[in-house]
This record gives structure tokens, sequence and C-alpha cells, in this order.
């Protein structure tokens, strides 16, 4: 097993997790089995309770393991499934030595963060970087961000066991990657190395050496830059890369690969017997990153949300309409609605914020509600809803969002005025949307219906359905306390809202659709989990073929890509002449 570990330097935030997603993408584009771990120095058991504000998403694994959302990020990138494992917080390390402790594991010794922590460190490690991945396959290399920057006192724990560990795996299994950020003050216009020189330095005072400086900059490094960082941080030119910001996130796994990366760890890490040519995958990746950029014609997505103040609240959910644009050649121009800016309230506290609001959202192709938790801007949200049903503006609700559309729907059409949630109004006359039986309200972690299930069609004759390929069922993550009840479902399917999907056991509505409309769309799970740059979500691709004015045509070809729309279900769809020409563009030996 090879292990490589991706450390932060300067400021946090700087981008480790797409770099390191990227390396992973270089390694499984010449046939190397990967697999990946985030570890976040926090004290948190997971990521389950953190407030979007200040952690942004929670995303959510097959296994129904609450995550940072850099393992999104991995699971994006390289294309397989992670588990709960493989999110180490100091939260769960301390935990785990506590239970041990109490057991009397220790047999009286005193516990302590070394050897005990940092010993239940490695051993987690080694244990999850040997789970198989994409299906019984054993990884060859274990990628392992370390959250935070060199210097964070909470990291220090993870550093020392690093340390101890490059010696434990020995020297040609182990590679340690630095990423640094370089700046440039706007006064001078010149590249700084002297932070990265300081973060270098401190990480080597703790016992590990770079042996890849990644250098992030607004601009390329210019060669004296390059050769300084070689200098003061005791690497070789050839072992300083640069990320600079790039048009899109799909440039970085190439712009690594231009700079030798491939060649760099395939040597550092001794990995032979692997394919010298690049896969399909990388060359997919070089189509993807260049359509990007050739976007001309756009299409306006309102996301009506609740934390649209910090972007990676709605990651996956960004992302998803990201990958379906690219999929139908559109360029996506999101805007954010605070949903409570749509409410009639409003007008009295700040009405410019609601006329904008208002005019955000009547000028949109397609409209979006996501998911969200407490009361504040629900009404907005289900005026979103209803604006798209009344206007025939394609929608698509997801989790929260499928519970804003039936609480319309039956205010509205079924004429229920009190309806509501019981999450919002416990009392209300009709609660057509209810707390699932099994919640267990005495703790706030891992409470709710977390993780795969499966969802049955009811119906034959189903727009999502199709968009799903015809499949009987399909399997997505959920992440919810809160449900449609059931003993309203009769009536309001009877005036045209169909739950087309539903679980297993026929009691949870998971799938919504409107009768007569365009694209009026409503699911409990959230299908932004799964969606994959080449493989976009089936509900986020409905929504944004309807925005185009496309669905139907999408449809009748029985959903096929046409030659405009230029993505494939797999990487195997493409020719071997495409492969070919693809490669040739990458000017690397096919």
């Amino acid at each position: 097993m090879k292990y490589v570990l991706v450390t932060g330097g300067v400021i946090s935030g700087v981008g480790k997790g797409v770099i390191a997603s990227s390396i992973g993408t270089i390694l499984k584009s010449s046939g190397i089995a990967v697999t990946s771990i985030k570890i976040d120095p926090y004290i948190n058991i997971d990521a389950g309770t953190f407030s979007p504000y200040e952690h942004g998403e929670v995303f959510v694994l097959d296994d129904g393991g609450e995550v940072d959302l850099d393992l999104g990020n991995y699971e994006r990138f390289l294309d397989i499934t992670l588990h709960r494992d493989n999110n180490i917080t100091t939260g769960k390390v301390y935990q785990d030595v506590i239970n041990k402790e109490r057991r009397g594991d220790y047999l009286g010794k005193t516990v302590q963060v070394v050897p005990h922590i940092t010993d239940s460190i490695q051993e987690w490690v080694i244990r999850v970087a040997k789970r198989p991945v994409e299906g019984s396959q054993i990884p060859d290399v274990c990628i392992i961000e370390l959250g935070g920057t060199i210097g964070d006192i909470e990291g220090m724990p993870f550093v020392e066991a690093f340390r101890q560990f490059q010696f434990r795996v020995k020297k040609e299994n182990f590679c340690c990657v630095h990423v640094s950020l370089v700046p440039q003050p706007k006064t001078t216009g010149e590249q700084k190395t002297k932070p990265t020189q300081s973060s270098v330095r401190e990480l080597r005072g703790l016992g590990l050496s770079p042996d890849l400086v990644v250098c992030r900059s607004n601009t390329p490094l210019i060669d004296a830059v390059k050769q300084k960082v070689s200098l003061f941080c005791h690497v070789e030119p050839e072992q300083v890369f640069c990320v600079h910001d790039v048009s899109s996130l799909y440039r970085v796994p190439l712009l690594l690969a231009s700079q030798g990366a491939k060649e760099f760890f395939t040597n550092r890490l001794h990995l032979t017997g692997f394919e010298k040519s690049p896969l399909r995958h990388m060359a997919k990746w070089k189509e993807l990153a260049d359509r990007h950029d050739r976007l001309l014609k756009e299409v306006t997505i309102v996301l009506v949300g609740k934390y649209t103040q910090l972007e990676d609240a709605y990651a996956s959910v960004i992302k998803s309409l990201q990958h379906s644009a690219l999929a139908i050649s559109h360029r996506l121009d999101l805007k954010y609605i605070e949903a409570a800016d749509l409410e009639p309230s409003m007008i009295h506290e700040d009405a410019q914020k609601y006329h904008q609001a208002w005019k955000e959202l009547v000028g949109a192709n397609g409209i979006l509600v996501p998911g969200g938790f407490g009361v504040r801007g629900t009404e907005g949200k289900i005026l979103a809803a209803q604006w798209a049903r009344t206007k025939n503006v394609p929608f698509l609700g997801v989790c929260l969002g499928l519970q804003c559309a039936v609480i319309e729907f039956t205010r509205n059409v079924l004429e229920l005025t009190d309806s509501h949630s019981t999450e919002f109004n416990p009392n209300t006359e009709h609660p057509v949307v209810i707390e699932m039986p099994e919640h267990n309200p005495g703790q706030m972690g891992g409470t709710m219906r977390l993780g795969k299930r499966k969802t049955l069609f009811k119906v034959k004759n189903s727009l999502v359905k199709k968009l799903y390929h015809n499949k009987e069922y399909v399997e997505e993550r959920h992440r919810h306390r809160y449900e449609v009840n059931p003993t309203y479902t009769e009536k309001i399917e009877a005036k045209g809202m169909k739950f087309v999907g539903r679980s297993e056991d026929g009691e949870r509505m998971e799938i919504m659709e409107l009768e007569g409309h365009p694209y009026y769309v409503g699911v409990q799970y959230h299908p932004e989990y799964i969606s994959r740059p080449m493989k976009p979500s089936p509900p986020y691709l409905g929504l944004l073929l309807a925005s185009t004015g496309r669905l139907t045509s999408y449809i009748n070809r029985g959903c096929r890509p046409s030659p405009r729309m230029s993505f494939c279900e797999s990487e195997e769809d493409m020719s071997d002449e495409e492969v070919a020409d693809l490669t040739a563009k990458l000017n690397l030996e096919a």
C-alpha cells in the first residue's frame, strides 16, 4: 500500500481537497486503484451537527455517514464510493481510545496522546486504506488530506502520527505533498515566497519533509520564484508545482499532469506495472474542460435557499447544476435568492431586497428549492413553488423543497389553508408533512433518515422514470427527519400531484410530479450527492433540459444525448477514435 499525505500551509481553504482529488484522478487515469481519507482535527464526532454558515454543507455517504464536503470532491473526481470511516475527526479518534481504555485494553497503563492517540490514528488509516473500492478491488494508493494548516494546535497529534507513520510504512511507500499559498500583492505585483518558506520550515520542524510543494497562486509562477521556493524549501525545482487560478476545476488535474505529476508519483512511490499511456478517463477530463471554456449559450437558474451567504452550504447542489448544464452545453448563470426576501413581510423591512428577489425569480429559466431546516424562509420557498406551478416555470424541489411544494399545493389547490409541516407548526389543523415515526428526538446527531435507500416507481408512464432510463427502482441518498403525511396522498393525487416514486413499504413519498406541467418535480432524497461530472443526476438534468426547452426532444430520443449534449453515461461510451483524438490533444502518447 502506498500513501500520499496532503498538508496545507499559510491559510485554510487553499485548495487541498481539489488538489488531492486531482492527484487521485491522475493516478486513476493510469490504471491505479485509489482511495482517499479526509482528516478533520475538530472534536465533533462527525459533520452532522454543523451549521451550514460555519462549515458549508454536510455531505452524506451511502452508509449514512455525515462527513466533510471534501469527501464529495473525492467521490466526484474519482467516481468511487467512500464510507464514514474515510472521514477521521479528533472526536472519533479520542472516542475510540477512551472506549478501549474503559474496556481495559491498555491494561492499566497511563493513556496519553503519544503513543495511544497517535497509534490509533495510524491504525485507522491502515484499516481504511485497505478497504475495497469499486467492488472488490483493493486500492493501490491512499490519498490522505490533513485539514487545517500546519501549525494549528488541534492538528498536532495528526502531524506527529504521520511523522511516525512514514517510518512504519517505509519511505518508498510514503509521500508528503504540501500545498501553500503564494500571495501576490496588487501594490507590487510580486509573487511572495516567504509564507511558503515559513510553512515548509514549520512542517520540517515537526518531522515531515515535503516531497512535493504545490504553490497556489493567482498567476503562473515565474521561474525565479520557482527556483527560490526550491532553494529555501529543500526540494528540487522539479518538485515545485504551480496551481494558478484556472477557468474551471476540471483543468486542475490537467494542470498537474502537464507538470509531470504522473511521472513524479509513479517514480517516487515505485508504482510499476500500470498503464504508461493515459486512459479514457483523463482524455475525457480534457474534453470536459475544453467544452466548459467554449460554452456560449446560457441558462439562468435561481436557487431559493436559506444559507445563501455561504456558497459551500450548497456545494453539491451547485456541482449538480454545473454537471447538468455542461452536459447540455450551456453555461450556468446561477442566482441566489434568500427565501425570506420573497415573503410579504420583507416589504416593510427592506422593500429593495423584496423587489430584487422577485425580479430575479420572475426572470429565471428554472427554479430550484433545496433542502434545509428551521422555519425561517419557509414561506418564501412556498411562494417560489407557487410561482413555478402557476406560471409553468420548470421547478425542482429537493427534500424540504418537495415538502414546500406539497404544502403550497394543499393550501391553494385543495384549499386546506392551514396546511403546514409539524416541523414549523406542530398544532396545524392539516399536518401534510409530519415527523418520521422512528425519529429519536432525544439526541441531535445521527437521528435522521440517512444514507442510500431504495425508491420504487409506482407508475409506468413517469417523466422522472424516463430520466432514470425506465429503471424499476433507484437508490439515492437521504438526509431528512420529516416526510409527506401518507393520509393526505390520496386527496393530493386526485388533484393531479402524483407521487410516482415511493419507499419499498409504499408509505414514504419519494418522487412527486405535477400533471400537465412542463417540469414540476420534487424528490425527498438528495440526488446531488451522487451526481458526477460525466454522469449528471437525472432530476437535475431534467430541470436544466426543461429550462432550455429541450426536455421533450430528449425524452422522445429515449433519453439519449444528442451530439450537442456531448456527455456519456460511462467512459466506455467513447469510441477508440474519440479516445485517440482526445489523447492527441493532451500531447501524450496513446
